[in-house]
């Protein structure tokens, strides 16, 4: 389910934190879903327990996950978690105009682009 890439330069719990939100994104972690236990996915990660609840602690800071004390950490519900993946793409795309206006590339081309990404998925 989760893999971490020691060649890649983003910190581990970054790779954990992007997979899981992937996942539950995609909808192949389904709502009220109960997640790895920190225990066991340090074991099967062969990682530092630590390292697993900073990742789990960012998740349930953005509002992918939650916490019933005693049970462990379970999937926030899909709706909201569709209008938190928008909003990040927003402020994304909202840096990629900023960055084009600075650099005098013509937002046309960059609408045309995005045009051409979804058409090519349909």
């Amino acid at each position: 389910m989760v893999w971490i890439d020691i060649k890649d330069s983003t910190p581990i719990y970054e790779q954990i934190v992007n997979q899981f939100k992937n996942l539950i994104v995609r909808g192949a972690l389904s709502t009220d879903e109960k997640i790895p236990s920190v225990r066991n996915l340090a074991m099967e990660l062969s990682i530092n327990p630590n390292t697993i609840q900073k990742a789990y602690a960012e998740l349930e800071r953005q509002g992918y996950i939650y916490t019933v004390k005693g049970r462990g950490n379970f999937v926030s519900p899909r709706e909201e978690l569709m209008e938190i993946k928008k909003s990040e793409i927003m402020e994304h795309i909202e840096a990629v105009a900023v960055e084009a206006e600075k650099s005098g590339v013509d937002i046309n081309h960059l609408i045309d682009y995005l045009r051409s990404r979804n058409k090519s998925e349909d």
